[in-house]
């Protein structure tokens, strides 16, 4: 078991004290160290590994669904993905520093394992699942609320406008629903210096013009032309 020192810290940390202090001794115990024992009745953390997985997918897509309610599934997807991926629980890991509350066995201490990024993550996962098994869903949302709370408001602010669309990614799920086929964009005018560029796009569907945008570079004139198309409501 966790000695009360460590546990406090890490549940400072956490933002959230629990209950039954062995599931958070469970959730940072890797399987190299249960390996070891010969005798005891230590537990790995892979089964909280599983269930975290799936409450941490729950809760930002719930989060992301009351934050951007008007964003597409397809676009709510990617970004749940990138949320929920290893280089960002990795890094949420790394700032709880979590590496140091670890039970390892001698060889994965001895190959570094407290800062290897899949074991970070994956320990980061139990711990959530930690979490929602002592206190509740509630307690999980608190917990992730707080863990991803820049990495969340890093990733909504990057969009065009707030709670704005990939228009482009947008109307390409549009005209794969109503007409099976993909937008295609193109350059129609380059003008101003090289230092100074101003690209004008237009998009088309079927062949014919849907929309048209400007934007100093060409990703920003597609998106603006794709903006434009949406705001067309084609049949």
């Amino acid at each position: 078991m966790m000695s009360a020192g460590p546990a406090e810290s890490l549940q400072s940390v956490l933002g959230y004290r629990f209950n039954r202090l062995a599931l958070l001794d469970e959730a940072l115990t890797h399987k190299s160290f249960v390996n070891e024992q010969r005798e005891g009745s230590a537990v790995h953390n892979e089964r909280l590994e599983f269930l975290g997985d799936a409450v941490l997918s729950l809760l930002v897509s719930e989060q992301l669904s009351h934050t951007l309610p008007s964003t597409s599934e397809g676009a709510l997807s990617k970004l749940k993905a990138r949320l929920v991926s290893e280089p960002v629980l990795c890094a949420v890991a790394r700032r709880l520093q979590l590496g140091q509350w670890l039970k390892l066995g001698r060889g994965e201490e001895r190959s570094r394992g407290r800062e290897k990024d899949s074991l970070l993550a994956d320990t980061l996962e139990a711990v959530i699942a930690a979490v929602y098994l002592d206190g509740g869903l509630e307690a999980g949302r608190a917990v992730v609320a707080k863990l991803f709370e820049p990495e969340f408001t890093s990733v909504v602010n990057r969009r065009h406008v707030p709670g704005a669309e990939d228009y482009k990614t947008q109307f390409q799920e549009w005209c794969q629903k109503r007409h099976d086929v993909l937008p295609e964009y193109a350059v129609v005018k380059e003008s101003g210096p090289d230092h100074d560029k101003q690209f004008d796009v237009e998009v088309m569907l079927n062949r014919e013009p849907a929309g048209r945008g400007s934007g100093k570079t060409k990703k920003e004139a597609e998106q603006a032309a794709a903006r434009e198309a949406l705001a067309r409501k084609m049949p």
